[in-house]
């Protein structure tokens, strides 16, 4: 919204310092600003209003340290989330961006979903919530539209470089450009290619896993591959956010670290210099995403100020659901789909944790008789817990680790 107006304010009336709103890094750090006292400012009167609605979490009794001290507080916090990411990128972020349009819808989207499963929790004192199969439909749905988007799009295309020798090598019409010393001239194409770490290129594309189909089919249909993958992930990371969501902290501090991950790369992707010289796909009108991964990250260190242990308010399912969702529909935009195992390291590990867990008592009770465990208790967060570990400590050593990994997917990207 500001983009426009002090763009305008520029070019009509030559207005001194409005020519600053056209640099995404002074706009991604007004949007960190901004996010951040959003949450320290209206944080503080959305817990009071919910203590007053008695918005509280129910906490089963688990057996688990502190639980007792945590009855009565305040949840669906993650609206504090939710308003500190939609307004800073509806002020900044340019609104006419096809990337924009597309994440603000996003966190609406997933945002709704959780709050729902937190009202009917909360107000309706069912602790079921909302039905799991409702939660995967919004899920899937978000990934269909998500996959169309992104694939149909006009605005959404893949710029591919070649390198010349000289300018006369060029086809006759196109713009040559010398980035790095090397002459070089472009190509905006549809494609359904992805980033793979390791590789010699670092990219992948879908259409070669419809290997049983000559080339111009499996062109033809990618797409499809590419929706599958879409709803897996968005379902697996929004899930695995909502898993990690056990104890002050830890969903809240590990989505900032994976956040300023993203906007990191988004920001690689989105310039054409540093693209090249990481030999990653440069996509055009990307960079007005590092906007909206800076407001998600201050939001995610904003709430923080509360969320903390001992927390004052928890984020639900109304927060969880949306930041897991958020990261994936971003990791998507940026091709960066196939490094979140490594980046959700935490996420993942949470996950799996909860599967190994009723798969192996499920196969152990049908063979002797009993049901057996791997873990003290599932997440495995809540195994730390048990083996006696405070929350604190467990928090911050998992943040450690969601640092390492961060670090180790940024490397990747010069490892083929």
């Amino acid at each position: 919204m500001l983009y426009h107006l002090f763009k305008y304010l520029d070019v009509a009336y030559d207005l001194p310092g409005a020519g600053v709103f056209q640099y995404i890094s002074f706009r991604a750090s007004m949007a960190v600003i901004l996010s951040l006292v959003i949450s320290l400012l209206f944080g503080k009167r959305l817990i009071d209003m919910l203590r007053d609605r008695q918005a509280a979490e129910t906490i089963r009794t688990l057996g688990l340290a502190g639980e007792e001290a945590k009855k009565g507080t305040p949840t669906m916090g993650g609206l504090i989330i939710l308003a500190a990411i939609l307004l800073p990128t509806l002020l900044f972020a340019r609104l006419d961006n096809v990337y924009v349009i597309l994440m603000l819808g996003s966190t609406v989207w997933l945002g709704l979903i959780g709050f729902l499963d937190d009202y009917i929790k909360v107000y309706k004192k069912d602790k079921r919530g909302l039905a799991g199969r409702f939660k995967v439909i919004g899920q899937v749905g978000l990934g269909v539209i998500v996959a169309l988007v992104l694939h149909f799009n006009d605005n959404v295309v893949v710029r591919e470089q070649f390198k010349i020798a000289n300018i006369a090598d060029a086809p006759e019409g196109v713009e040559v450009s010398t980035i790095n010393g090397q002459l070089m001239y472009f190509k905006d194409i549809k494609s359904t290619t992805t980033t793979l770490p390791f590789l010699k290129t670092h990219e992948v594309d879908y259409s070669k896993l419809l290997f049983w189909m000559d080339d111009e089919d499996a062109n033809k249909w990618a797409w499809l591959v590419f929706m599958l993958v879409a709803i897996f992930v968005i379902t697996a990371v929004s899930n695995g956010a909502n898993l990690t969501d056990g104890i002050d902290g830890l969903a809240a501090g590990s989505s900032a670290i994976i956040g300023t991950t993203l906007a990191v790369l988004a920001f690689v992707s989105g310039n054409l210099i540093f693209s090249d010289y990481l030999n990653i796909m440069f996509i055009p009108n990307q960079g007005e995403l590092v906007i909206f991964a800076a407001a998600f990250t201050g939001a995610c260190i904003g709430f923080l100020w509360y969320n903390n242990f001992p927390a004052q308010v928890f984020m639900g399912d109304t927060g969880s659901l949306a930041l897991g969702g958020i990261i994936a529909v971003l990791a998507l935009m940026i091709r960066k789909e196939l490094v979140l195992p490594v980046l959700c390291g935490i996420f993942l590990v949470e996950n799996l944790s909860v599967v190994m867990q009723v798969s192996y008592f499920k196969y152990t009770k049908k063979k002797f008789g009993e049901g057996r465990r791997i873990f003290k208790m599932s997440p495995l967060h809540h195994h730390y817990q048990k083996l006696g570990y405070a929350e604190p400590k467990i928090v911050t050593r998992f943040w450690i680790v969601g640092i390492i990994l961060a670090i180790l997917t940024i490397v990747t990207f010069k490892l083929r």
